[in-house]
């Protein structure tokens, strides 16, 4: 087929032979990539088509040049939207409501709704919801979630306490702790329900790399900020999440066709404020294990700043490389920095200001 439009061998053909392709062989084509392939030939002003972006187009791959032929033409997406479209399955339904959950672009939204095959699943939020949360609080200690007046609370390998800063491991388990039933119920919601339409459309790789870092970010952050409380709770990893689905929403608020989003996003702020409201409220709030103070809140501003920052230029479109944007590597340079900032900070800091620490669990 190349060798017939292409004799000189360039890797192009010119866009009207590639329109007499289409035509006569548009009806074997899935419409919406056939839309796509339309929308590239119209929006090519060189007048030729890349033969490479055709196979990539057909093999589910895109290409900056693709990506850039579609972004700075004249797209014409003639067909009726995605959201017309009737006698869909349930499992096909419910796709398409999580493409226009999260993607602002009618063409992300059809790329996503014809390439998606649910392999892999969304394991890796549902792994820390119901592995993490239920089985470890569920099965070892025979109970689903400690009250901070529990004689459990502090007495664990998990939670990060000032005195143990040194076991590395508490600032990422603390998330598999939580200070009341409240504290667990509404962490599970917002993860279950933000978590897992994200990780179906953007991935296991991108979603866990935003959740961890907003852990990470949590528990840094009362180390600088709050030096003397502990933490518990996953707090962090979902504000994260959250904070850069809002954000991403607000962002391309026109672009953005989810049902009722004014109303989901004020349900979405009235329960991170009711949460981060309690958590202010429980950190001063008399301890029931004086002198250790009850657990910080400055964890939930930690996971907001990295969702609005890293979080934010992740989701910002559907596959797109990361590696090519400038915002993404400034953003993630003010993170590491951050990051070895308080790596010192922990290990100099306490000792030269001389605090008063809460004695060890």
């Amino acid at each position: 087929l190349l060798s017939q439009f292409d004799p000189d061998n360039t890797g192009y053909i010119s866009t009207e032979k590639f329109c007499s392709l289409l035509q006569r062989h548009g009806s074997e084509l899935d419409p919406h990539k056939l839309e796509v392939l339309l929308a590239l030939a119209d929006s090519n002003s060189e007048g030729r088509i890349c033969y490479q972006d055709f196979v990539n187009l057909m093999s589910n791959k895109r290409s900056n040049s693709f990506r850039q032929a579609i972004l700075q033409g004249n797209r014409r997406l003639c067909s009726k939207a995605l959201l017309e479209e009737t006698g869909l399955s349930l499992s096909q339904r419910l796709i398409r409501h999580v493409a226009y959950e999260t993607l602002p672009r009618e063409i992300d939204r059809k790329w996503y709704y014809d390439s998606y095959t649910c392999c892999p699943p969304p394991w890796f939020m549902i792994t820390i919801t119901i592995v993490a949360f239920f089985l470890y609080n569920g099965v070892v200690l025979d109970r689903f979630v400690l009250q901070v007046s529990h004689p459990l609370y502090l007495k664990n390998a998990l939670l990060y306490h000032p005195q143990l800063r040194a076991q590395a491991w508490r600032y990422l388990t603390y998330i598999f702790m939580h200070a009341g039933i409240e504290h667990l119920g509404l962490n599970v919601v917002l993860q279950l329900l933000v978590g897992v339409p994200l990780e179906m459309v953007h991935g296991a790789a991108r979603i866990s790399f935003v959740y961890v870092a907003g852990v990470v970010a949590g528990s840094l952050a009362v180390s600088v900020a709050d030096m003397r409380a502990p933490v518990v709770g996953s707090s962090g990893g979902v504000y994260a999440l959250v904070s850069a689905h809002l954000a991403n929403i607000v962002m391309n608020w026109s672009g953005m066709k989810c049902q009722f989003k004014l109303l989901r996003m004020a349900l979405a702020l009235i329960c991170m404020s009711f949460e981060f409201g309690r958590a202010v409220w429980l950190r001063f709030h008399p301890s029931a294990y004086p002198p250790c103070p009850h657990p910080s809140f400055m964890a939930h501003l930690g996971g907001v700043m990295v969702g609005i920052t890293l979080g934010v230029i992740i989701l910002r479109n559907y596959e797109q490389r990361l590696q090519d944007q400038t915002l993404w590597w400034i953003f993630l340079s003010i993170y590491i920095i951050f990051v070895l900032f308080a790596i010192f900070w922990n290990i100099f800091a306490y000792s030269l200001l001389d605090l008063k620490l809460p004695p060890p669990p």
